[in-house]
């Protein structure tokens, strides 16, 4: 039967059916599982007795695991719903008797209706709805770790969700002459490099991958911040154009290692910080690390939005998406 409860009512009820847990797979495409990874990266972390991993849909479904089974938690995720890779490997994960929960924007998906359990997200209303499938998937990954093995920072997570909305919505209304900056700076690159690091690097890839190559047709190199230094610095040099995510949290000396090292040979940077927009003020140190994706995501569509406009290049232009078989 398919479930319209809420994160922790799924968890609770995975937890009632099948007892004990020792796997979690966060599996999607695209966006969706760049959405996924600061899940993931919180399992990763935070967990003692759980295995992880996050894999692309197709191969998920050409190459799973073989240790899926009663004890393994498998989320989903597509925004539209219908994505055919992502319905498979539901299906798949329900098939060879995982727990699956599936997140989407669409009510009548065909992802929601293969799993077990569903989450329907908004998307459109706001710069904050836009990052709930992220959040909510984070919400998942917290009442795992906490139902199933106690979480000491429990609190501390949900007074962090509770700010987040309202955080983004308030700083969006004051990034708009920094993202005009950034439109007209990088209007006419053909290359921009993206840094991240820990659970942003899923938010630098989609913002490389996605809001950049697929929207806009920039070519985006995504580094994390520490690998950065181990071959990709080569190419910095004199108005090079970059974007960093910056932060606040464990791996915030990598990513201002990275910005001093940019900043020595005057390479063209935009610098988007999560200090800046007062993530400390909703989300208390144990924590913070796993609340930079969602608020950094949020605030920078602002800047691709202009961006897009300085191009004339509307985000929702495609060369092939919608148009082709394939």
């Amino acid at each position: 039967m398919m479930s319209t409860m809420s994160p922790k009512e799924i968890v609770a009820a995975i937890k009632k059916d099948h007892g004990d847990i020792n796997q979690v797979l966060f599996v999607g495409c695209g966006a969706s599982m760049s959405d996924l990874y600061p899940a993931y990266y919180f399992t990763l972390h935070e967990t003692k007795s759980v295995r992880t991993a996050i894999i692309t849909a197709n191969e998920f479904n050409y190459d799973a695991p073989k240790n899926i089974d009663g004890q393994t938690i498998v989320i989903t995720a597509s925004l539209g719903g219908t994505t055919p890779e992502s319905v498979e490997a539901t299906k798949n994960a329900v098939k060879w008797g995982a727990n699956v929960v599936s997140l989407s924007n669409n009510p009548d998906a065909p992802i929601l209706e293969a799993a077990q359990y569903k989450i329907i997200h908004g998307f459109h209303e706001s710069y904050s709805a836009k990052i709930q499938k992220m959040t909510n998937a984070v919400k998942l990954a917290v009442e795992i770790k906490n139902q199933f093995e106690g979480y000491e920072y429990y609190d501390e997570a949900q007074k962090a969700f509770d700010g987040l909305y309202d955080l983004i919505d308030e700083q969006v209304k004051h990034v708009g002459p920094e993202a005009k900056k950034f439109g007209e700076l990088y209007k006419n690159d053909q290359t921009i490099h993206v840094l991240a690091s820990g659970a942003t690097w899923g938010a630098g890839y989609a913002t490389a991958s996605f809001l950049f190559e697929e929207m806009q047709w920039i070519t985006a190199p995504m580094h994390n911040s520490g690998e950065y230094f181990h071959g990709p610095f080569e190419l910095t040099e004199k108005d090079a154009p970059y974007l960093l995510f910056a932060n606040d949290g464990s791996t915030r000396p990598m990513d201002m290692r990275a910005l001093t090292f940019l900043q020595r040979f005057d390479a063209k940077i935009t610098l988007v910080d999560a200090k800046d927009f007062g993530l400390a003020s909703i989300a208390g140190p144990h924590v913070i690390d796993y609340f930079n994706p969602m608020l950094l995501t949020g605030v920078f569509r602002v800047y691709a939005e202009e961006l897009a406009s300085k191009r004339d290049h509307p985000l929702s232009k495609r060369r092939y998406m919608w148009k082709l078989s394939y």
